[in-house]
């Protein structure tokens, strides 16, 4: 028997104020590029993780 814990899924950081910003090119509700978006349901838990730490960084940058 496994003594792993199942992971939790990674949320996306949406929060439905779709509209893309064309100096940044993220969005400008959940600061993703809109590539980020497209390929969100095919990005491993890890590739997901390394996005939401970028955002704190581009809503400083804002």
């Amino acid at each position: 028997m496994s003594s792993s814990q199942p992971s939790l899924a990674v949320l996306s950081p949406c929060i439905s104020i779709c509209k893309m910003d064309a100096d940044s090119g993220w969005c400008e509700g959940c600061l993703r590029t809109i590539e980020e978006i497209a390929r969100w349901s095919q990005m491993s838990d890890e590739q997901k993780r390394e996005i939401w730490m970028q955002l704190p960084l581009r809503r400083a940058s804002q």
